[in-house]
């Protein structure tokens, strides 16, 4: 009789579930079409993502990557500064590709939703109002007019693998979309901005620092409600509370 494998919960609440299982990960999504786009992007990224071993709705078989992640919010990272250049650079190559089929979210769609989170956050006393405040109108310059680039969508540091100076893949690509290079490039770097410099030595071009703090404060915004009912502490050290405190 064949060993059995331990099954491992990577992640798990209301929308989906991770499992491990041997060198397999199981995504449980109760959005099909969010797999259906992270199987199309995977296809048509210019960058290593991880092998689809078989989907069949709602559940996705990928293999798993070599390598450790890059970090993790709220964490030091110790991966070295040409490991966060070569995550610049791979978001670069990304960038530079045909832009995929779906559209993203439109100026006026994230200006709504920040509209309305921030209300949330202040009405039902989450977070000071004078911290909201000030990150609303940080985050305002992240909606300036932009030229849309192939994105990830959710290029946080866990979803980058490393192995040494090296990157082996890109996770989760359900959130994939046309949208601002700048969005990737803060999400990468939340909770991490002394590792900027690195990924925009690795990304090759000039950033405008300031759109990329914005986006921070934006996106921080954006997430605080939906973690808060997952079962998620944005109020954990480095994480998006302490984001929103860093532009105070």
């Amino acid at each position: 009789m064949p060993a059995v494998q331990e099954v491992e919960v990577v992640v798990a609440h209301r929308e989906r579930a991770t499992l491990r299982v041997g060198d397999t990960f199981l995504k449980i999504d109760a959005d099909p079409v969010r797999a259906d786009v992270e199987v199309e992007a995977m296809a048509i990224a210019p960058v290593p993502t991880p092998e689809v071993r078989w989907h069949r709705p709602p559940v996705l078989a990928l293999a798993a990557l070599p390598g450790t992640a890059l970090g993790r919010l709220g964490t030091p990272s110790t991966a070295s500064p040409a490991a966060w250049a070569a995550a610049g650079a791979a978001a670069r190559t990304l960038h530079d590709a045909p832009l995929p089929p779906w559209p993203g979210r439109s100026r006026d769609e994230l200006a709504g939703q920040l509209d309305g989170e921030c209300e949330w956050l202040v009405s039902n006393a989450v977070l000071p109002t004078d911290l909201v405040t000030r990150n609303r109108h940080v985050a305002e310059a992240a909606l300036r007019p932009w030229t849309p680039v192939f994105t990830h969508g959710d290029l946080q540091i866990a979803h980058v693998f490393v192995d040494g100076d090296e990157i082996t893949g890109v996770l989760d690509w359900s959130e994939a979309c046309r949208g601002d290079a700048l969005f990737d490039l803060a999400t990468l770097t939340l909770g991490h901005e002394e590792r900027l410099d690195d990924v925009v030595t690795g990304y090759g071009v000039d950033v405008d620092a300031d759109v990329i703090r914005a986006w921070w404060s934006l996106r921080s915004l954006l997430a605080i409600r939906w973690l808060v009912q997952h079962g998620f502490d944005p109020s954990s050290p480095g994480c998006e509370v302490d984001v929103l405190r860093a532009r105070m």
